[in-house]
């Protein structure tokens, strides 16, 4: 059963102070810089900001250039990948008001994963791309499967749309389990994907998916005014004029198509769609217009942050970032939480 939201009905978005929200606002920027700046530093060759910013004006020595230049690729995927699975995570705890509510539920994670086994098991699929071009329409085709299943029969049946992603996800992780047990060789080249990871992809993927992601943010970003109506309860909302359906099947959609985005680009990563709203929320209050744009911000530095620490933890070999975002993440996560505590 979906759990319920600590912002109480008919309570009108709480919008903190000018100052407040400047200084986050900064706060946020020279987050994002600073994992920006780590994320082409920091890898297996140790690099000095020197010789970073000597590369970023273009006077660099030709053999640290490449290497620097090399780390470009992860790092916009780091960008695109952690605000979609902010944005994402924050849009479905708000339209299904469940604060444990992350873009995995509605069986996206679940369906690129089986997609990617039915291609590779038997289509014979292999490569980068390949992967990356299975994954997307399954992820789809699950996000759209639950929801419209979870909501048939009228109404905004959230409750029906949580089951629905638990059932599909278990099925779905039932048949990658059979497949990729009877299949060695499939489960070799699957594991790889799923435990998700920055490294390894160039600009292909990200100009493969910028398109999907980047309208799936856009369309978020405009729903912010609607979903503040929403929070105001079904009844309220529909008083103001407002049709709380079609909003909530709106953010469902957008949460749907970045999450898919973001999983067949990098794999399935964990945590970042499910803490990054609630630190989100601390800081800035309960307005989603807010809410949204910051997770764009805080999304894609927790995730820069997380590959950059999955570098240097066993350098010169890397730890897959879907690894560390869950020990990255908890932290932040539980700290929210006892900050929400006298709230709720």
């Amino acid at each position: 059963m979906a759990v319920t939201a600590t912002k109480p009905r008919g309570a009108g978005p709480r919008k903190p102070g000018a100052a407040r929200l400047a200084f986050a606002l900064l706060g946020a920027l020279v987050l994002l810089a600073a994992a920006l700046l780590a994320s082409v530093r920091y890898g297996s060759l140790p690099t000095s900001f020197g010789a970073v910013f000597d590369v970023l004006r273009g006077q660099g020595d030709p053999y640290i250039t490449t290497v620097v230049e090399s780390r470009y690729p992860r790092t916009v995927l780091g960008v695109l990948a952690g605000a979609s699975l902010a944005v994402a995570g924050c849009l479905m705890q708000g339209v299904t008001r469940n604060p444990l509510a992350e873009p995995g539920m509605l069986g996206i994670t679940a369906g690129a994963s089986a997609s990617i086994v039915v291609a590779t098991a038997y289509l014979g699929m292999s490569g980068q791309m390949a992967t990356l071009l299975w994954a997307l329409p399954g992820a789809l085709l699950a996000g759209l499967v639950v929801y419209a299943v979870g909501t048939r029969g009228g109404g905004s049946g959230m409750v029906r749309l949580v089951l629905t992603g638990a059932v599909l996800s278990a099925v779905l992780s039932a048949f990658i389990q059979a497949v990729t047990l009877s299949k060695p060789a499939v489960f070799d080249s699957y594991r790889y994907w799923v435990v998700g990871s920055l490294g390894g992809r160039g600009f292909d993927v990200f100009w493969t998916v910028l398109p999907l992601a980047g309208a799936g943010l856009v369309a978020a970003l405009l729903l912010g005014r609607a979903l503040n109506t929403v929070a105001l309860g079904d009844d309220s909302a529909t008083a103001l004029g407002a049709k709380p359906a079609r909003i909530k099947a709106a953010g469902l959609l957008a949460a749907t198509v970045l999450g898919a985005a973001a999983t067949a680009a990098v794999g399935p990563i964990a945590f970042v769609g499910l803490a990054v709203p609630h630190v989100v929320r601390v800081l800035v209050g309960v307005d989603f217009r807010l809410q949204l744009l910051f997770c764009a911000l805080f999304g894609p530095s927790l995730l820069l942050f997380a590959d950059v620490v999955g570098r240097l933890v066993l350098r010169p070999q890397e730890l897959m970032v879907g690894v560390v975002t869950a020990f990255v993440g908890a932290p932040a996560l539980l700290i929210a939480v006892r900050r929400m505590k006298g709230n709720a």
